[in-house]
């Protein structure tokens, strides 16, 4: 091929970025878009990430300078599946990557789990993380509140129910979420895992940073610290595990302070239902479960009720259907092999690949998806020879048919204005950034020249 090989990568989150970084790092001639459906770039990392994650925020300075090189466009704003779909965007490129992630909540089949009270995890980390397309307030109206796993969306969750507004006001929490949280009337969250706490999901950084707040007591019960044969070997053989074990033991042994709120991590409690009166959550009934010698449980028909007004689901994430492509409802998963996209009947459909969690499941860290961009890139350059070209490869077909559209695209130097727009909001208070939700803000943000550069 005498010109580069044109590659859409559809998804501005951290797996779409690494794709475009393993991309221009292969060697091979090429030429990324990267269309995102939010306004502003950085998926997971900017909607999916606690605001006072900053050093998990920071990955973002690597995905900058990924496309900041010269051979990657980005175009904002822009709904696959709506603006665009898979047929158009073939006629623009040789080849295309599906990177969307998983941004709903895995259902949770126990009774009352429809009852008003009841959140899945990914709405209200929505809700604080300031998605434009959520309202704008969450009814936080509870004394005590139940969060559902062991993960860290679950300590994310907790944490932020827990912790004082005016702790969040030092990280780039929008105004209406602060505003919000000023209101809650938590004195306690309960964190339940249904396995012990070797089995637990969380990393050790993110579980120490929930006692380094002066105004939430964590607290753990020392009858949930037990191990079989399997948890001691997981203990023995992982670092991460062992770390883990030692911080919940040290909690279990301490006094029990006198913080204003306290969070409760429990273990070995499997929900059974949630409670209801009046179409609302009244508690949550646990089943206390033992552990049978291989890491797994089994109930022991032991219930407890516990006594709260609201619960959290955080019991993973799944990946949403996307048009024109195969989709295994059972893993919420794109079919492929190495990344490449299968459809139904198994064979191979040419040209287009996925790559993250809408390839493999929400397994893993923000960083074990660069093995997966890494694998899917392999494939697609080993299938370039062989790939049918774009029929439009020419970099500003796209950006005519866009604005033919009338399609309101952000592109990278329009979200340097809008970074530059958010600090300057932050500036007078002395914090880094204040958020901006509001969509229409963010794309008129994006118009504005307050960056070294303009345009793109």
């Amino acid at each position: 091929m005498s010109r580069p090989l044109r590659v859409a990568v559809v998804g501005a989150g951290p797996a779409g970025i690494y794709t475009v970084d393993a991309l221009i790092k292969s060697g091979a001639q090429v030429s990324v878009d990267v269309f995102e459906r939010m306004p502003a770039p950085f998926g997971l990392i900017r909607y999916g990430v606690a605001p006072d994650h900053p050093r998990i925020k920071g990955i973002v300075d690597a995905l900058h300078r990924v496309m900041e090189k010269p051979d990657v466009q980005l175009f904002g704003n822009v709904d696959y599946g709506t603006d665009l779909k898979l047929e158009e965007l073939r006629q623009f490129y040789d080849a295309v990557v599906f990177a969307t992630g998983a941004t709903a909540d895995q259902p949770l089949d126990i009774p009352g789990v429809d009852l008003n009270g009841s959140y899945g995890a990914a709405d209200f980390v929505s809700w604080y993380d300031g998605h434009p397309d959520v309202p704008r307030t969450w009814p936080l109206n509870a004394r005590s509140v139940a969060v559902l796993g062991v993960g860290n969306v679950a300590l994310d969750v907790a944490r932020v129910l827990a912790k004082s507004a005016e702790e969040m006001l030092v990280t780039e929490i929008p105004d209406n979420v602060h505003t919000g949280l000023a209101t809650n009337p938590v004195t306690d969250v309960h964190v339940f895992g249904r396995r012990g706490p070797a089995q637990a999901k969380f990393t050790p950084l993110e579980l120490r940073e929930l006692d380094h707040s002066p105004t939430v007591e964590v607290i753990v019960d020392p009858a949930d610290i037990e191990f079989d044969e399997a948890s001691i070997a997981a203990i023995r053989s992982s670092k991460q595990v062992d770390m883990v074990v030692k911080t919940l033991q040290d909690w279990a042994i301490r006094d029990v302070g006198t913080r204003p709120r306290r969070l409760h991590l429990h273990f070995f409690h499997a929900p059974a239902e949630i409670l209801g009166a009046d179409g609302r959550v009244t508690g949550l009934r646990t089943e206390r479960t033992e552990l049978t010698g291989d890491g797994n449980v089994r109930g022991t028909g032991v219930f407890h009720d516990w006594d709260v007004q609201a619960v959290y689901r955080a019991v993973g994430y799944r990946s949403s259907h996307l048009a024109d492509l195969p989709f295994d409802h059972v893993t919420a998963t794109i079919p492929h092999t190495e990344g490449r996209v299968l459809g139904l009947d198994g064979s191979l459909i040419p040209g287009v690949y996925a790559s993250g969690w809408v390839k493999r499941g929400p397994i893993g860290l923000i960083g074990h998806t660069k093995g997966c961009s890494s694998e899917t890139v392999a494939a697609l350059l080993a299938d370039a020879p062989s790939l049918r070209p774009a029929v439009q490869p020419d970099p500003d077909a796209v950006v005519t048919y866009l604005k033919a559209r009338r399609i309101e695209f952000t592109t990278w130097w329009g979200w340097r204005n809008l970074d530059a727009y958010e600090r300057a909001l932050g500036a007078p208070y002395e914090r880094e950034r204040i958020k901006v939700v509001d969509r229409s803000e963010m794309v008129t943000a994006s118009r504005l020249d307050l960056t070294i550069h303009s345009g793109q």
